[in-house]
């Protein structure tokens, strides 16, 4: 129905009752309890018997991680798949001008351990860096460096290529700080001219999802998500139903992407 502090707001003013008396900050509500919003009746399901959603969405440079933009510019949420009675939470961000994975789940315990630094959870990304990368710049990045917000550091570089001042590299990080990749190498009087994320935990990036489209895990993938976080599996999905319906809305999304593409007016040639 909304996030917590959305939920919470809405006890505050008043606005949810158990068994028809206001709700206060604390209750506790069993199954037997009837619980409603703006008068009208929830139903209640038990958090075990909920299956966990998780999808990966493959970022274009350009789209912002927010749900909403008062300039309008395009965000992720724009293309993700519709949810009757749940929403999608971000596990993680990624600023404008960096592309990759994101992963979106149902399930705001799972999100929450996955972004959090306790959890030690990796993230990997492609890095092209505009200059001469030495031997020290590796190594200082590797024993840590001393930014704004505190020690920062790659547990993990390696070179993958790339010839002059564009060479590519994979980086390794445990926490997902504002722009801590960029700024690491900015340390070393260095800039990444694409930055790009490939890997969550034991997530990678591959070719089910194109730039600007998502697919969902597979029951095997959010299990191994889930045991990274120490969380207790979940009852497995009603895949044949839930297949479908999804297959349904990624092929409405791929088709309206398609549209707008052909739509797009022709630029008018200069002479």
């Amino acid at each position: 129905m909304g996030s917590r502090r959305e939920m919470e707001r809405l006890i505050e003013s008043g606005e949810i009752t158990i068994n028809g008396k206001t709700a206060t900050l604390g209750d506790r509500v069993s199954m037997q309890d009837m619980v409603a919003i703006h008068g009208r009746q929830i139903k209640l399901t038990a958090e075990e018997d909920v299956p966990r959603r998780v999808i990966m969405y493959n970022k274009p440079e350009g789209e912002l991680c927010t749900r909403n933009d008062p300039q309008g510019r395009r965000t992720v949420f724009d293309r993700l798949p519709k949810l009757k009675g749940e929403r999608w939470i971000s596990i993680g961000r990624l600023d404008i001008n960096t592309s990759g994975l994101l992963l979106f789940t149902t399930d705001g315990e799972l999100a929450n351990r996955l972004m959090h630094p306790s959890q030690q959870i990796e993230r990997e990304y492609a890095v092209r860096v505009m200059g001469d990368v030495q031997p020290e710049h590796v190594k200082n990045m590797v024993e840590g460096v001393m930014l704004e917000d505190g020690l920062a550091k790659f547990t993990d570089v390696q070179e993958f290529g790339g010839e002059g001042i564009n060479t590519w590299f994979h980086v390794v990080i445990m926490e997902g700080r504002n722009r801590e990749v960029r700024r690491l190498w900015e340390s070393q009087g260095l800039t990444v001219s694409r930055l790009k994320r490939v890997r969550y935990g034991s997530i990678f990036l591959d070719k089910r999802a194109r730039a600007g489209e998502w697919i969902e895990l597979t029951q095997q993938e959010i299990d191994q998500l889930t045991e990274l976080t120490g969380l207790p599996k979940r009852r497995k999905r009603d895949t044949t139903e839930n297949r479908e319906k999804i297959d349904r809305q990624r092929k409405k999304t791929r088709a309206i992407r398609n549209v707008n593409k052909h739509s797009r007016p022709k630029q008018e040639q200069t002479k």
